[in-house]
């Protein structure tokens, strides 16, 4: 199998996000990394599926809560663009 570069890193991302998730089913609150996975795997299948920047923008926000993360890291992540 042959990917590009930009397919490598939408698989890394996806593979990230499946972890984040496995993770968060077993209680585990998840770092900086593993957060960023989860919503960037929700933006880019959300884009696949046509919804709208300011759409993905929104509900990106909301794809994890404070409490499903440790401590200090919802400080770390500003915006979803």
């Amino acid at each position: 199998m042959n990917l590009t570069p930009r397919e490598k890193d939408k698989l890394l991302i996806s593979m990230a996000a499946m972890v984040a998730r496995r993770r968060l089913e077993r209680g585990v609150k998840l770092n900086h990394p593993e957060a960023i996975a989860l919503i960037s795997d929700f933006v880019v299948e959300g884009a696949r599926d046509g919804r709208s920047v300011a759409d993905l923008m929104e509900a990106g926000a909301h794809v994890i809560s404070r409490d499903q993360v440790m401590d200090g890291i919802a400080e770390m992540i500003h915006d979803v663009q």
